[in-house]
């Protein structure tokens, strides 16, 4: 197995003596969902970005972002993040031998994503404020200090993950064309990879992109000034890649949609009871959105879980089953077992 880079050097801005940052990032799993393709009425497809080094996506763009700063000669590289994105910071950078920094908003990031970013020795900073906050004094920062910023504003960001969207039309195969795309939107970035590595794929699926409905600016075509939403990953207000994201969108005669916490939170829950697929919330947007809204003349779907459910483990646990406490005993076990 190799890298993203080294998989598709071809398609990259990269030459062949430039330094690869990589944990092997990328060739990620597609599998058939059968339960969801049942209940949606159309073959659906969920491509686990879970399966990635950090856990999510980020890994995809981060590749690419570490191995230019490198590259450039940066001895640290900084962002502002939900959590996802920190993670991966971190590792690449650890990685790499450089210095990494992340923003993240104060009290607002999952406990599996904050334990990865401080665990991989980046320096992390609660920020009293949200992500878009952050996002704009990093960017700030960034004019004021040699430091490179690898947030999905960085152009390499999108460079690696635009190769997900090569996987699955080499996945898939000719015989098997993909209708849509489903897929949530937070920041933007990754519609807008998707869409630019479809594009350069020569194909052309409906891009369908799902917001939480406390964080949907781009549904409403308004920022939205304080997000909420359980899905943290898309927990943003002011997208970075707004005006890209709403281009692919129509040009893919695609639409973005919002979809409710509850119906999040439902299709999380069904992914992992129903089709042994844990993901963290904000990835079951997709989903969500496909059950709520549909794919109008699609025959087949994919539908991108963007991380893992362990990112998450405070809201896996407030969603479950509890756990039943039992007597060292076998009739004692045996009630336990067989209810």
């Amino acid at each position: 197995m190799t890298g993203l880079i080294e998989r598709y050097r071809d398609r990259l801005p990269f030459a062949a003596d430039d330094p690869v940052i990589s944990l092997q990032e990328g060739s990620t799993p597609l599998v058939l969902a059968p339960r969801i393709s049942e209940q949606a009425g159309v073959e659906v497809w969920l491509k686990l970005e879970g399966t990635n080094p950090t856990g999510s996506f980020k890994d995809r763009g981060m590749t690419c972002a570490v191995s230019d700063a490198v590259r450039s000669g940066a001895e640290m590289v900084i962002c502002a993040s939900t959590g996802n994105t920190a993670a991966s910071l971190a590792a690449y950078a650890a990685r790499a031998g450089i210095g990494g920094a992340v923003i993240v908003p104060e009290g607002k990031i999952a406990a599996g994503k904050l334990a990865q970013a401080l665990m991989h020795g980046a320096r992390v900073v609660a920020l009293r404020g949200n992500f878009d906050e952050a996002l704009k004094l990093v960017r700030e920062l960034t004019q004021r200090h040699p430091i490179a910023l690898v947030n999905s504003v960085n152009p390499f960001r999108l460079e690696g993950q635009k190769t997900a969207a090569f996987e699955l039309l080499e996945e898939l195969g000719p015989e098997r064309p993909l209708d849509a795309l489903c897929i949530p939107v937070g920041n933007a970035g990754n519609i807008t990879a998707y869409w630019k590595g479809f594009r350069e794929g020569g194909e052309a699926p409906r891009m369908l992109g799902f917001q939480a409905a406390g964080a949907a600016p781009l549904v409403h075509g308004a920022p939205v000034e304080k997000p909420e939403t359980v899905a943290s990953a898309i927990r943003i207000g002011n997208p970075a890649r707004w005006e890209e994201a709403m281009s692919a969108v129509t040009d893919s005669r695609g639409a973005i949609e919002a979809v409710t916490d509850e119906e999040i939170l439902a299709a999380y829950r069904l992914l992992a009871s129903s089709e042994g697929v844990f993901c963290e919330p904000a990835s079951a947007a997709s989903v969500a959105g496909l059950l709520k809204h549909g794919a109008e003349g699609a025959a087949r779907v994919v539908c991108v879980l963007t991380g893992h459910g362990l990112k998450d483990p405070q809201t896996a646990l407030e969603q479950s089953g509890s756990v039943v406490p039992c007597e060292p005993a076998l009739a004692a076990v045996e009630r336990a077992v067989l209810g």
